[in-house]
């Protein structure tokens, strides 16, 4: 399985009407798609849930490279190029995953992105978790915790129907999700 997002990042007065149409309009395109175990849609909007900017930054999980690699080089992220321009891909290996039945009615999701210490041992390597900061973990519809040993950074990502009430904390992000294709 591979991980992999891109954030664009877009201005603060940008209407993100045209980020939602897009999405309403096109997101069932990858419903199915081979390879694909699932995409997040995934939206913040600036100064909402304490978030400092507009973007648009959606999260596949896949599963396996051959899925992957033909929507990068077979047209598809094309659309984002033409769209946004260059964007960097985050990619990552899932150390964790666990997704419950009813996971595609999510609608918020809560990142908690940190590093990874230098140690003489990985074999009990701390990764901070986001149940510290989220008040209503009991309604979590899944959670999925990658790596990037390239960068020694790590996304745990916890997935809701209903907006989490957390804490404000760094390195923490709350996104809405538009659509779930599985």
């Amino acid at each position: 399985m591979v991980g992999m997002q891109y954030k664009v990042i877009l201005p603060k007065n940008y209407d993100m009407g045209i980020i939602r149409k897009r999405v309403q309009d096109n997101g069932h395109k990858t419903d199915g798609f081979p390879g694909l175990n699932f995409k997040a849609y995934l939206i913040t909007e600036a100064e909402k849930y304490e978030n400092l900017y507009n973007s648009y930054a959606p999260l596949y999980l896949w599963n396996n490279y051959q899925g992957m690699n033909k929507f990068i080089f077979d047209g598809f992220y094309d659309n984002i190029l033409e769209s946004f321009g260059w964007q960097q891909i985050n990619i990552g290996v899932p150390l964790s995953i666990n997704l419950e039945k009813d996971f595609n009615k999510s609608r918020y999701v809560v990142e908690y992105a940190g590093n990874i210490p230098e140690s003489k041992s990985l074999i009990k390597t701390p990764f901070n978790s986001i149940n510290q900061y989220v008040k209503n973990t009991e309604k979590c519809l899944g959670n999925l915790l990658i790596y990037n040993p390239d960068k020694w950074g790590y996304s745990q990502f916890s997935f809701y129907q209903e907006k989490p009430k957390i804490d404000s904390v760094d390195h923490l992000t709350v996104y809405e999700v538009l659509h779930v294709s599985q």
